[in-house]
């Protein structure tokens, strides 16, 4: 690509491709309850990335040597549809996604009280509808309200972001063309209430004080995050309160 081709991904005014400020969040959408056949269900648009997760159990284990005494077991796949990128994707799980899989299954172990319900499985399925960067954050986000929407026992919802460096700036929640052509991209995750990272990931390079610097950043995009969760499920428990009042 040339200089004179060259994707101008962030103007002489600080503005970003789609024309966000360094701080700012793609608009965000969120849903629950959402697939009646499972016990608990969400969905989660970022920008252009579109994500639904739906949990099932806690259940019995098959096979049954696979149960734990003392704990559920927690089954994660991550995957993403055929049609969710510009050109074709193999329905065939990647080593990416198999990655993936295990790392959203790690951090989400870190608040569920698993102990509650041993010899049983609790399977989170997440399908990536669309992407537009960012698809693990919005995947873990949406898997957490799906469990929450569940019933599940959870110490805190989870909450996800990316900070990527683009032209030497710190930017929060990158799309596609910015993961594509940024110097790092950082995605991480929080139990927020605890103020407690569950995921950190580094694709590129930082130095320690933009490392800090990027945490901070991830952290205030992670609190707007967080809040739009908690009023996601409030609105569905006020609706379901207000139709039992007619009822009765």
């Amino acid at each position: 690509m040339s200089s004179e081709d060259k994707i101008v991904l962030i103007d002489e005014k600080g503005r970003r491709i789609d024309g966000r400020g360094p701080e700012d969040l793609r608009p965000i959408r969120m849903e629950i309850d959402v697939l009646k056949n499972a016990d608990g269900s969400a969905y989660v648009e970022q920008g252009g990335t579109k994500v639904i997760a739906a949990v099932y159990g806690p259940r019995e284990v098959h096979p049954r040597h696979l149960a734990f005494p003392d704990r559920a077991a927690i089954r994660c796949r991550y995957h993403m549809a055929p049609f969710s990128t510009s050109e074709r994707k193999s329905p065939a799980p990647s080593r990416r996604e198999i990655e993936l899989s295990k790392v959203i299954r790690e951090a989400l172990e870190s608040v569920v009280f698993t102990q509650l319900y041993p010899r049983t499985v609790i399977d989170i399925f997440i399908e990536v509808l669309q992407a537009d960067g960012g698809t693990r954050c919005a995947g873990l986000t949406a898997a957490s309200l799906a469990l929450a929407d569940a019933g599940i026992p959870i110490r805190d919802l989870i909450a996800a972001v990316a900070v990527g460096k683009i032209d030497g700036v710190l930017v929060l929640d990158i799309n596609e063309t910015e993961d594509e052509h940024c110097e790092a991209d950082m995605p991480m995750a929080m139990a927020p209430s605890f103020n407690e990272i569950v995921l950190l990931q580094l694709n590129g390079v930082l130095s320690p004080e933009e490392t800090s610097k990027a945490i901070e950043l991830g952290k205030k995009g992670i609190m707007k995050i967080y809040e739009l969760q908690k009023e996601t499920l409030k609105k569905k428990y006020e609706l379901s309160t207000r139709r039992s009042q007619v009822v009765t």
